[in-house]
């Protein structure tokens, strides 16, 4: 299966410490990220250069975020964000109302704002623009530190991929697609090793390896829980959905 490309963010604030902070964060999170400092050289770029998502600051002199939201609806489907710290209810309707997906007030969370683009691309899309929002995207697992790609078979900590066997891999997706879900060996076995596989033992082993390489202290896991004489889970939220 072909790999799927990074979500590539603009990211639109005449304050450059906003866009330093967002692109040191976004980019952590697995995304490429682009910076303009106006209105009209973020329209510059986005006529040359794919993208999947905008986020936008309202309050820009020159051509304010309304009016460079306005005039991307001309040309691009593409994912719009609106940021401000105005938390007025006009402010809120006069920004959705020229096309933006979503609008979040500073100050804001940074991982407010990845858990809303995760939700965002998650949608149906028909955008001019960015390849990868164009395809149905895929669904990704991410706690804290830990993100999981089920369609790319990629694993990253800390932002680092992290090299799993076939079975790691599988159990970690059985794991944290229901997460806070109590799966017996019995239930792991039958998830990746298929019926007839009657080893009890070998889920135990693997996921041991599984731990060392997810967990910073493995004797004491954060994520992969023992409940003792019965199987595991997995703890944590996922921020990505």
């Amino acid at each position: 299966m072909a790999e799927i490309q990074p979500i590539t963010v603009l990211t639109v604030d005449d304050e450059e410490n906003i866009t330093e902070m967002l692109q040191e964060y976004l980019k952590k999170d697995g995304f490429t990220v682009l910076t303009a400092h106006s209105g009209q050289s973020a329209l510059n770029i986005l006529q040359t250069t794919p993208c999947d998502v905008v986020l936008l600051d309202v309050a820009m002199p020159g051509m304010d975020g309304i009016e460079v939201c306005r005039r991307i609806r001309m040309f691009s489907d593409m994912y719009i964000v609106m940021l401000t710290a105005k938390t007025e209810e006009i402010d809120r309707i006069v920004g959705l109302s020229v096309g933006a997906d979503d609008y979040i007030a500073k100050p804001f969370s940074p991982r407010e704002l990845t858990a809303r683009i995760y939700a965002m691309l998650r949608r149906p899309r028909n955008t001019k623009m960015g390849a990868a929002a164009a395809k149905e995207i895929e669904q990704i697992y991410h706690f804290d530190n830990i993100t999981v790609y089920p369609e790319r078979h990629e694993v990253r900590v800390n932002n680092e991929i992290v090299q799993l066997t076939a079975r790691e891999f599988d159990m970690l997706l059985a794991l944290v697609q229901y997460a806070g879900k109590v799966y017996t060996r019995g239930q792991l076995l039958e998830r990746v090793w298929g019926n007839g596989y009657y080893d009890d033992h070998v889920v135990d082993v693997h996921m041991a390896n599984l731990r060392k390489k997810i967990e910073a202290d493995p004797a004491h896991p954060l994520y992969i829980e023992t409940i003792r004489g019965v199987g595991y889970r997995f703890r944590g939220k996922n921020d990505g959905k």
